[in-house]
């Protein structure tokens, strides 16, 4: 070949199809000095002997820039350079302060942000690490005083100090050592990791020398420069690259089939001022965290609290609801006092739709009610969020079996029969026992349930309950939030033998987030959620499980916090060799089948 002739080198490029193969992209932050964005060499050459793409990002803080940016990526690598203004901490600047970077500071730790929002792959390196803490809630030392010299003026290849690593990491994984040999160019560090990170690597003096994730995200910092660091080096990036790998295939799928979340309680919260067109910290489902997360649709329930024996409903709730309920539909009088409003179990659950109604109607533009499965697919397709309505306790009845049909014209997909305490309808798990079962109300309940299309949840039910509801049903019935009793042996959670039975009648049981339900001592992690799904579908089969968080009703665990982390599920499902077409079912393929077959 010509090395000059343009045309020879593109038809080697068109000689075969494809023409090339999809690589991830990683996004270098770029230095900045003199009116110019720069980076060094072994930054990029590491990341295309990784096999990635490597593209630089300027200093740039512009939201629009960065999000789009964000789009375009599958994974970010902050990069060494110069210190980072103190104040972005919240401290004021040490005498021994080096030179800051204004340039940088801000688009870096809003980028980092955005990225962590994501669950994007992010490698820190030098500077990188100490822009890791500030973001995400960690401090620096301004001035390293230490015998042991950071700072060094040898080859930037050269090693000048060993660091201790920590088994069972990341870090240690990748290199299977207790101790290596690293470049050292650095007088700021990490102070305080911040709750988000754990620390893998010290120095002999006790500097922090590396950090990763303490929620099981692939984020990974290290104080050294490692793309200097040739083949050795080279490890990091080769981890990097294969986490973008899985990042760029997990957000594929979610563009490519529904992602369901069954069952959260957000709706609580909506009357008391949290936004759901923000990314609001009072909920964990909202339009920025469902987007960050590639979340399609949220099944959002009016939860009605059961009351015990000498309470009334009005003990249990906020009237403020029903309040609401009037200024959203402008139906309520002048001359109606607060007095005159009813606060009924029927009401408050209307109430709760209005205010969903609303809210939607706010946000049109992206957000729709959807009622059947082919809805969701027609908002999906038009850029849409979806909510589906859904009841938690069929107390909102009030002992009305009519009542069905209302509800099902307001478009509600399943009503959970019970809740924490025995109803008319059946008895609850956490209840007295007072039918042994299903009450002869709660069978005409069942049957025209069956009748009007509405899912039986039995989520809540006791076991006698669950096994009447499925005799009485002609219909698939679900759990739509329910965990494994072998693994945690909680009322809550369902036998072994209730998961068989669920299965041959074709209904699924949807996995929740609620640390009680996942492990004894409440301290669950993604990992004890993959722990029950693997469980469920050893029992049941992959046709009979899906994911129903309980968001906002104390569902949230390390590593599934909020919606944002949906694609922290996708990604574990692919480190454990799920199939797409698997994955697609666990994600709402199996719900939309019973979800249809209800219909």
């Amino acid at each position: 070949m010509n090395d000059y002739s343009l045309q020879a080198h593109l038809d080697s490029i068109y000689s075969s199809f494809p023409e090339t193969k999809r690589k991830p992209v990683i996004g270098i932050t770029a230095n900045y000095g003199d009116n110019m964005a720069t980076l060094n060499e072994p930054y990029f050459l590491q990341v295309v002997k990784a096999g990635a793409v490597p593209v630089l990002i300027p200093p740039v803080a512009d939201p629009d820039v960065i999000a789009s940016t964000l789009d375009r990526i599958d994974g970010l690598l902050l990069t060494g350079g110069a210190d980072i203004n103190p104040l972005w901490a919240g401290e004021e600047p040490e005498a021994g302060l080096g030179n800051i970077n204004a340039a940088r500071d801000l688009p870096e730790l809003l980028i980092t942000r955005l990225a962590y929002n994501r669950q994007m792959p992010i490698l820190g390196i030098c500077r990188g690490i100490q822009t890791l803490a500030v973001a995400l809630g960690g401090t620096v030392i301004q001035d390293i005083k230490s015998k042991l010299k950071h700072s060094q003026q040898a080859a930037r290849n050269e090693r000048t100090h060993t660091v201790r690593v920590e088994k069972g990491y990341t870090l240690y994984n990748i290199y299977n050592k207790e101790q290596l040999a690293v470049n050292s160019f650095h007088h700021q560090a990490v102070a305080d990791t911040g709750e988000k990170f754990i620390v893998t690597a010290t120095a002999p003096d006790g500097i922090i020398e590396a950090m990763e994730s303490s929620e099981h995200k692939p984020i990974l910092g290290v104080q050294w420069h490692p793309e200097c660091m040739e083949e050795e080096g080279g490890k990091i990036f080769e981890w990097l690259v294969g986490e973008a790998k899985l990042f760029g295939s997990a957000r594929l799928l979610h563009h490519k089939f529904l992602t369901i979340d069954t069952h959260c309680d957000t709706p609580m919260f909506f009357h008391q001022g949290a936004d759901f067109s923000k990314r609001d910290d009072k909920i964990l489902v909202d339009l920025h965290k469902m987007t960050d997360g590639c979340q399609d649709a949220a099944f959002m329930v009016a939860y009605l609290p059961q009351p015990k024996s000498g309470e009334t409903f009005a003990d249990k709730v906020d009237a403020e609801w029903i309040y609401s309920r009037y200024e959203v539909r402008g139906t309520r009088c002048e001359n109606t006092s607060d007095e005159d409003v009813k606060i009924t179990p029927f009401a408050y659950a209307n109430a709760v739709f209005d205010r969903i109604e609303y809210i939607v109607s706010r946000n049109s533009d992206y957000v729709a009610i959807a009622k059947t499965p082919e809805e969701l697919w027609e908002n999906k397709h038009l850029g849409k969020k979806s909510i589906v309505l859904g009841i938690e306790n069929a107390l909102a009845l009030e002992h009305d079996v009519t009542n069905i049909a209302h509800f099902k014209q307001r478009g509600i997909s399943y009503i959970t029969l019970c809740h924490n305490g025995d109803n008319d309808v059946c008895d609850s798990n956490r209840g007295e026992n007072i039918w042994g079962g299903v009450s002869p109300f709660g069978a005409d309940v069942i049957k025209e349930m069956n009748r009007q299309g509405i899912m039986v949840d039995l989520s809540h039910a006791s076991e006698k309950s669950f096994y009447d509801a499925l005799d009485i049903s002609d219909k698939p019935i679900v759990c739509s939030h329910s965990n494994c009793r072998a693994l945690c042996d909680h009322p809550r959670n369902l036998t072994d033998d209730q998961l068989r039975a669920i299965a041959r009648k074709g209904g699924v049981v949807h996995i929740t987030l609620y640390p009680g339900f996942l492990c004894k001592d409440g301290k669950a992690s993604i990992l004890n959620a993959m722990q029950h799904l693997r469980h469920a579908i050893d029992i049941m089969g992959i046709e009979h499980v899906g994911l129903g968080t309980d968001f906002d009703g104390d569902g949230g665990i390390c590593g599934l916090r909020d919606s944002s982390e949906m694609l922290c599920f996708t990604r574990h499902l692919l480190l454990e060799r799920y199939s797409e077409a698997d994955i697609e079912k666990i994600w709402g393929g199996n719900w939309l089948r019973v979800m249809k077959i209800c219909s």
